[in-house]
């Protein structure tokens, strides 16, 4: 079984940058896509960012540019930097975890979280205008 545990969110500054990080724990033979998640009150989860093993990422449309997802393999934790925060990117932020075709389908489609089966609890991020 597999754990996710997020951190690092908070409260920032419209312009301002926040990194939030994922720790995974346990072991799992089908997770070689990770990625970030975020879901604002009263809205639906949306994709933000994955990445695979191999270090293939993909964005959705509306943070690219601003947002950089990266993985420490040896630290087994998921990083995502958030850089000219909007409003708009007020949300609690998810880690997730899925088989690699997650990637494949999230780099040709676009992310979706139904390819997702492990999932941590979010972490809060604020952007005050």
């Amino acid at each position: 079984q597999l754990q996710l545990v997020e951190s690092g969110g908070g409260s920032v500054q419209a312009g301002g940058s926040l990194r939030v990080s994922c720790v995974v724990s346990g072991v799992s033979s089908n997770t070689d896509c990770i990625g970030w998640f975020r879901q604002a009150p009263g809205k639906e989860r949306e994709g933000v960012a994955v990445i695979d093993s191999g270090g293939s990422s993909s964005y959705a449309d509306s943070v690219k540019g601003r947002f950089s997802i990266s993985q420490d393999n040896a630290k087994r934790t998921l990083y995502l930097e958030m850089h000219s925060l909007k409003p708009d990117d007020t949300a609690m932020y998810y880690c997730a975890a899925g088989p690699r075709w997650a990637c494949i389908v999230s780099r040709a489609v676009g992310i979706s979280q139904g390819n997702f089966g492990y999932w941590g609890q979010g972490t809060q991020v604020t952007v005050s205008s």
